[in-house]
C-alpha cells in the first residue's frame, strides 16, 4: 500500500510579504499588482477572502468587493527562494520529492516508517519541521492515492494536516463537490451539474458507459477520480520523475491593449528569447513555433508552423514568430501575446550547409549570452529589435525550473 503526503502552503505569497512587512498580518491583503491596475489577484489573505476575494480575479473586481484592502506588487524572488527552503525541508523526509508548483509538492512516504514513524505522526513531524525552517505555514493531506492526497490538503486548510485512512477514500470524496477533483474546471462543472452530476458521489454510482458517452474517454478517467484513483494525466508518471517538457512557453499581458506595431515586435522578440533560453536549458529543439493572439474583445487565435529544422536559436524563433504574427493579425488592439515552442525534439536535424557557420556562431555567442543573463538577469541582453520590450514576470506564474526540476543541473547529452 502506498502513502502519499500532498503539502500546499497556506496563502503562500501573502504569507512570504508579512515575513517582510510583519504589519500586514491579520489584514485583508491582495498580492498581485495596484488596485487600478490591469491584471489578476495571485493571491489574498484569508482577511481578504472573507469579502469575495480569490486569486485570478482581476485586481480591479478585488478592489470593488474590498476596497479596505492593502495591494502589494509580488516579488518573486521572495517566493522562488521560500520555495527552495521548503524543497529542503522535504527532502529531509522523502528521496521522492517533486514540486507540482512553486507552493505545493508530492512526496512519497511510502517506507519511512522506520524513520519518521506512522504516516500521521511523519504528517505532523513535518508540519514543524516547514514551521520552524520558513517561519509559514503549510497544509498536508495524507493518502494512499495522489489524487486523495491533494483533495485532503485542501480540505485541511489552513494550517492543518488530514489523514484518510485506507480504504476510506470513496466515503471521503463522495460528499463533495465535484468540482473538487483535480482537472474539473467551471465549464465540466456546468456539463455535469446539467447531468444531475454535483456530487463526487453522484458520479459513482453512474454506469461507465453512460458517462463515455456522454463525456467521451476523459469520462473514464473522471470515474476513477471519484473512487480516490490516481486516473490519467499528471498520474501517469511517477513522483520524482521529471521527463522533459511537452512544450515550452511565454505569454504576456500588455497593461493597456496595444496595435502599435514597434511594442508588439518587440513584445514577439522578448518573448521568443525566452522560450529559446529554455529551449537550451533542457538541451531540446522546437521544430514547431506557435502564437497566441489574445484581442481586446477576449477573442483568442492560435497560429501554428513547422521550420524546416528544428531549433533553439533566439534569432531564428524570433523571425519566424514576428513572420506568422503579420500574416495573422488583423490590425485589431492585442491584450495578450504569447509564443510556443512545440514539437521539441534532442537534436536540430539537418541543416542548410550553407547555414551551418552562421549557426555555429549564435550558438557561441549565445552561450555568452546565457551566462551574462544568469548573472545579471534575463533582461540585461537582449537582441535590439526586443529591447523595448517591457516584460514583467506575473508573481502567480510558476518559476520556470522549480526546486528539484532545473534542467541545468543535469549533464548536457552527449554530442
Amino acid at each position: 500500500m502506498k502513502t502519499y503526503f500532498h503539502l500546499d502552503m497556506d496563502a503562500f505569497f501573502v504569507s512570504v510579504e508579512e515575513l517582510f512587512d510583519p504589519s500586514l498580518k491579520g489584514k485583508p491583503v491582495v498580492v498581485g499588482g495596484r488596485a487600478n491596475e490591469r491584471g489578476v489577484v495571485s493571491a489574498a489573505s484569508y482577511a481578504a477572502r472573507k469579502f469575495g476575494v480569490h486569486s485570478a480575479m482581476p485586481l480591479r473586481t478585488a478592489y470593488k468587493l474590498c476596497p479596505q484592502a492593502i495591494f502589494v506588487d509580488g516579488h518573486r524572488e521572495r517566493y522562488i527562494e521560500c520555495s527552495r527552503q521548503v524543497f529542503a525541508v522535504l527532502q529531509k523526509f522523502s528521496p521522492r520529492v517533486e514540486m507540482a508548483s512553486i507552493d505545493e509538492a508530492y512526496l512519497d512516504m511510502t517506507g519511512t516508517e522506520r524513520l519518521h514513524g506512522p504516516p500521521l505522526a511523519a504528517a505532523h513531524a513535518l508540519h514543524n519541521a516547514v514551521r520552524t525552517a520558513t517561519n509559514l505555514n503549510c497544509s498536508i493531506g495524507v493518502a494512499s492515492s495522489r489524487l486523495v492526497a491533494k483533495i485532503s490538503s485542501d480540505q485541511a486548510k489552513p494550517h492543518g494536516v488530514l489523514w484518510i485512512i485506507p480504504g476510506q477514500e470513496a466515503r471521503f470524496l463522495a460528499p463533495l463537490d465535484v468540482r473538487k477533483i483535480p482537472g474539473v474546471g467551471k465549464v465540466t462543472e456546468k456539463n455535469l451539474n446539467a447531468q444531475g452530476i454535483r456530487k463526487v458521489g453522484d458520479l459513482t454510482v453512474l454506469d461507465e458507459k453512460l458517462l463515455l458517452e456522454q463525456f467521451g474517454n476523459w469520462a473514464l478517467a473522471l470515474a476513477g477520480k471519484a473512487r480516490g484513483e490516481d486516473a490519467g494525466a499528471w498520474f501517469d508518471s511517477e513522483i520524482g520523475e521529471n521527463g522533459d517538457p511537452k512544450s515550452i512557453s511565454h505569454e504576456h499581458t500588455f497593461s493597456v491593449d496595444t496595435a502599435e506595431i514597434a511594442a508588439l515586435d518587440a513584445t514577439l522578440v522578448r518573448l521568443s528569447e525566452m522560450v529559446a533560453r529554455r529551449l537550451r536549458d533542457h538541451h531540446l529543439y522546437a521544430r514547431t513555433v506557435q502564437i497566441k493572439l489574445r484581442y481586446s474583445d477576449f477573442s483568442t487565435f492560435t497560429r501554428a508552423r513547422t521550420l524546416d529544422h528544428a531549433t533553439q536559436i533566439d534569432a531564428e524563433l524570433a523571425a519566424a514568430v514576428r513572420d506568422l504574427f503579420h500574416k495573422n493579425w488583423t490590425g485589431k488592439p492585442i491584450r495578450l501575446l504569447g509564443v510556443y515552442g512545440q514539437s521539441l525534439e534532442g537534436s536540430e536535424g539537418q541543416t542548410n550547409l550553407l547555414d551551418e557557420g552562421a549557426i555555429g556562431k549564435w550558438r557561441k555567442t549565445l552561450r555568452a549570452v546565457d551566462q551574462m543573463r544568469e548573472k545579471f538577469g534575463d533582461g540585461t541582453v537582449s537582441l535590439a529589435a526586443g529591447m523595448k520590450a517591457n516584460l514583467r514576470a506575473r508573481v502567480h506564474d510558476n518559476p520556470e525550473n522549480l526546486p528539484g526540476k532545473d534542467p541545468r543541473a543535469k549533464d548536457p547529452p552527449e554530442n
